[in-house]
């Protein structure tokens, strides 16, 4: 990096490019005289419409990006963090410069007739290639039927207007992030659906020596959204949960500065649910995250875990 261009790589999708214009406009106004530009790469996830764990599940995202980094093609990374794997290190080399401030953690449904989730009719066709979101349908609606269905959102949402479903589950800051919060029909509380790890929080990453672009780039971080990618990301690795894992969960720091954790595993057929949810008291992020994974590991999340192939 020199000290007046950074540039930074992301995924090609107009959501990813949507979340890094969101970063040139926060350094822009952070440092004025630094100029960005942008290298787009086409990751194995964008170009792969099967089953994500063909293909080395999430990190399908975040391969070809790192990639880059190391290369030094560019200097700084934007991923969501949701895509980047918690059960592997970063990749050697490479470390978090900044989580940004957290957007809506929320699920968001879109029914072309404008009917909320508790109303749709048996038989519903569902858009979705999410575990997590399928398992907990199967939970909490076993009428509702689920379609795999991949692609990203704006891809997503031409597949529902050509008939492949009825009615799509797609996060709400995604549908915000490409403008398209028009298309939502209701927002599901977290109670309803529950979030994946990460949702919401986009990530900074840059080489690990590269210290000042880590000086540059830290004041966009937000100790709240640090605090709790930290302990999710925690929970998630200890349990070493893969992309075919049915597993959510979301971190909130109070107004206070109080931290819970609530999390959840389930069988990708919803019939079993596993909960935790704990306070971190004077604990750090890490071992709250740790705390709750082993919570859950106590009611057997590992057997639970283990059994889904991927």
């Amino acid at each position: 990096m020199s000290a007046d261009l950074i540039r930074i790589v992301s995924r090609d999708s107009p959501m990813a490019l949507a979340q890094v214009e969101r970063v040139r406009a926060e350094l822009a106004a952070l440092h004025p005289r630094t100029r960005t530009e942008v290298v787009p790469v086409k990751t194995t996830g964008d170009k792969w419409m099967g089953d994500l764990s063909a293909v080395e599940g999430k990190g399908a995202f975040t391969k070809e990006v790192d990639a880059a980094l190391l290369a030094g093609e560019a200097d700084l990374a934007v991923h969501c963090v949701k895509d980047i794997p918690a059960d592997r290190p970063l990749p050697a080399g490479t470390a978090f410069a900044a989580f940004l401030r957290r957007d809506d953690i929320r699920d968001a449904l879109i029914h072309p007739e404008g009917l909320s989730l508790d109303e749709l009719p048996a038989g519903t066709r569902i858009g979705t290639s999410s575990v997590r979101r399928a398992a907990q349908l199967a939970a909490s609606h076993p009428h509702l039927l689920c379609v795999p269905m991949r692609g990203n959102a704006n891809r997503r949402l031409e597949k529902l207007a050509a008939g492949e479903a009825d009615a799509l589950l797609l996060a709400a800051s995604g549908l915000e992030r490409i403008g398209r919060p028009d298309v939502i029909t209701e927002i599901l509380s977290p109670e309803v659906m529950c979030p994946p790890i990460g949702a919401g929080v986009l990530a900074l990453q840059c080489r690990e020596g590269d210290s000042d672009l880590i000086d540059a780039v830290s004041g966009l971080g937000d100790p709240a959204a640090h605090r709790e990618t930290t302990a999710e990301r925690m929970f998630l690795h200890v349990l070493q949960g893969h992309c075919n894992s049915p597993i959510a969960g979301y971190a909130q720091v109070e107004r206070n500065g109080d931290m819970s954790l609530r999390a959840k595993v389930f069988t990708p057929d919803g019939k079993t649910v596993l909960n935790a949810h704990e306070w971190a008291g004077p604990l750090d992020p890490a071992t709250l995250g740790t705390s709750v994974a082993v919570a859950l590991l106590r009611q057997g999340a590992r057997e639970l875990i283990d059994g889904i192939a991927h």
